[in-house]
C-alpha cells in the first residue's frame, strides 16, 4: 500500500515537473518569437519532418509503360504506384523518355522519381481526369483530378531532375478560361459561362455539401496541376513542371511540405506557380518561377467556403527563389477568408517588366480575413509597373465584391530591399476607417526610379527607418 503511493507520488511530481518545464519552454519559445520573427522562422524550419523512403525501385517500364510520346500509360502508374505502397513503400521510378498519361493519383511512402530525361506528358482529354475532391479558385467542390493528386496521404514525394508538362496552350485547357489572348472567341464556352464560376460560388454562398458540388464535364473549370489535399510530410524537389491548365502547385489543408529547387514555367490563364491554402509548415526554397500569373500566392479560402473551412494558412517560409516572371512575387490573397500569418520572405531575386507588384496583399470586405506578421528582407527587385508593396483592402474582380465582413491588415516589416525602377509607388496602402491597416515598417529599402512615394488611406502606424525613395531619405510619419 505504502509502495504504491510512493509510486504514485513520484508519478504526480514528474508530471508536474514536466508540465512546469513544458510551460517554461513555451513561455521562452513565445519570448524568442515575439523579440526575433527570424528566429521564430529558423525554429519553424527545423519542426518540419522530412520524407524517408526505403531503399526499393519500382520501374514503370516493369508495369508496361511504354516511353513514345503517344502510348496511354495511366494503368502502368497506377500498378508501380499500387505495388509500390502495398511493398511498404519507396520509390516508383520513371526512366528517361517521354510518357504519356491521364491523371496521376499518389499513396503514402511513396517517392515519384523522374530521371533527368524523363518527361511525363498529361493527356489532354478531360476524360482522363476523374471527378474527385478538390478545390476551385478557394471554393471547394467535385472537379476534373489535379493532373497529380494525392489525397489524405503521408510521407509522399514527387522528385528528380525530369519534366512534368501538362501540354495546356490556347487550343484546349487555356481555351476555358475565356481569355481572347488564349485563343478564346464568342461562341466558344469557358469558366465565365453563368452555369460554370457563378453558380460554384452560390452553392458554396447557399451552404451546399460539397459532394453537392459537382462540376467536371460541360463546366469548363481548369484542373490544377500538382495538389496535395489533406496531406503532411511532403517534399516536391528538382523537377521542372511547364504548360500548366490552372494553379501550378496547390497544397490545400495539407502540414509540413517543402519545394526545393523547383523551376516553374507556365506562362498560361491563372498560372500561379505555388499556391498553398488552408496549409502549415511550408517551406518553398531555391525555386525559379516563370508564370502567366503571381509566382507564389498564399490562399485561404473564398468567402462563405474559407469561413465555413475556417483554417489559416500559417508560417509559410520563401527563401531564395527567383521571379523571373509573374504578376505579382508574393502575393496573399485575394482567397483569403480564413487569413494568413506568419509569412517569412527572403533572399530573393525578382525582376521582370511584368511584374506589377513584389509583395502584395489584397482582400476585401467580401473575402474579409485577418492578415498579420509578414516579414520580408534581403530583396533584389528589378522593374515593378505598380508598386513595391501593396496592401489593398478594397480589391475587385468578377463583379462586386463588397460585403460585410471587414478584413483586418497588420504587422507588415520589409527590410533590406533593393529596387532599381519602383513604378508608381513605393506604398500603396488602403484600409478602412473601422479598420486601418497597421503597423507597416520599412527599414534600410532604398528604392530608384518610382513616381511617388506613397499612397495611403486609413493606415497606422507606418515607419521608415532608414529609407531612401529616389536617393532622398524618406521622413517620419507621424501617426
Amino acid at each position: 500500500m505504502i509502495a504504491n503511493r510512493i509510486i504514485a507520488l513520484k508519478r504526480v511530481l514528474m508530471v508536474s515537473t514536466f508540465t512546469a518545464l513544458v510551460f517554461s519552454c513555451a513561455k521562452q519559445t513565445t519570448n524568442v518569437s515575439d523579440s526575433d520573427p527570424w528566429r521564430r522562422m529558423e525554429l519553424i524550419i527545423k519542426s518540419i519532418p522530412q520524407t524517408q523512403f526505403p531503399d526499393k525501385t519500382f520501374n514503370i517500364k516493369d508495369y508496361g509503360a511504354v516511353a513514345d510520346a503517344k502510348t496511354s500509360n495511366t494503368a502502368a502508374f497506377e500498378k508501380a504506384i499500387k505495388a509500390c505502397t502495398e511493398n511498404g513503400g519507396g520509390r516508383v521510378l520513371v526512366p528517361d523518355g517521354k510518357y504519356l498519361t491521364g491523371a496521376i493519383h499518389l499513396e503514402s511512402n511513396v517517392n515519384l522519381h523522374l530521371e533527368d530525361n524523363a518527361e511525363i506528358l498529361f493527356s489532354l482529354n478531360p476524360k482522363d481526369y476523374p471527378i474527385v475532391h478538390t478545390s476551385w479558385e478557394g471554393t471547394e467542390l467535385m472537379n476534373y483530378s489535379p493532373l497529380i493528386y494525392a489525397k489524405n496521404k503521408t510521407n509522399v514525394a514527387i522528385t528528380g531532375k525530369g519534366t512534368l508538362n501538362g501540354q495546356a496552350n490556347s487550343t484546349n485547357w487555356w481555351i476555358w478560361s475565356g481569355g481572347k489572348d488564349y485563343g478564346w472567341k464568342k461562341g466558344i464556352p469557358s469558366q465565365n459561362d453563368p452555369q460554370n464560376r457563378e453558380v460554384l460560388v452560390d452553392m458554396a454562398e447557399r451552404g451546399v455539401p460539397v459532394t453537392e458540388r459537382i462540376f467536371g464535364e460541360g463546366r469548363y473549370l481548369r484542373p490544377n496541376f500538382i495538389e496535395f489535399f489533406q496531406c503532411n510530410t511532403v517534399l516536391v524537389k528538382d523537377v521542372k513542371v511547364i504548360n500548366s491548365p490552372f494553379w501550378i502547385l496547390h497544397p490545400i489543408k495539407t502540414n509540413n511540405i517543402i519545394i526545393d529547387g523547383v523551376t516553374v514555367n507556365s506562362h498560361g490563364p491563372n498560372n500561379d506557380g505555388c499556391d498553398p491554402e488552408y496549409s502549415q509548415n511550408v517551406l518553398i526554397k531555391n525555386c525559379t518561377f516563370n508564370t502567366g500569373d503571381d509566382c507564389i500566392a498564399i490562399k485561404a479560402g473564398r468567402d462563405a467556403d474559407g469561413r465555413r473551412v475556417a483554417l489559416p494558412s500559417k508560417n509559410i517560409i520563401v527563401q531564395n527563389c527567383k521571379m523571373v516572371d509573374g504578376h505579382g512575387g508574393v502575393v496573399i490573397g485575394s482567397e483569403i477568408s480564413a487569413g494568413v500569418n506568419n509569412v517569412f520572405v527572403e533572399n530573393c531575386i525578382m525582376d521582370s517588366p511584368n511584374l506589377d507588384r513584389a509583395i502584395r496583399i489584397k482582400t476585401n470586405s467580401k473575402r474579409g480575413g485577418v492578415i498579420e506578421n509578414v516579414f520580408v528582407r534581403n530583396l533584389e527587385v528589378g522593374t515593378v509597373k505598380e508598386c513595391v508593396l501593396k496592401l489593398n483592402m478594397f480589391y475587385n474582380v468578377y463583379g462586386s465584391q463588397t460585403g460585410n465582413f471587414i478584413p483586418t491588415i497588420r504587422n507588415i516589416s520589409l527590410e533590406n530591399i533593393n529596387v532599381k525602377n519602383g513604378g508608381k509607388y513605393s506604398v500603396w496602402a488602403e484600409g478602412y476607417k473601422e479598420s486601418p491597416v497597421e503597423n507597416i515598417t520599412l527599414k534600410n529599402v532604398v528604392i530608384h526610379k518610382v513616381d511617388s512615394i506613397y499612397l495611403l488611406k486609413n493606415v497606422k502606424n507606418i515607419n521608415f527607418i532608414n529609407t531612401y525613395i529616389n536617393e532622398k531619405k524618406v521622413a517620419q510619419i507621424k501617426n
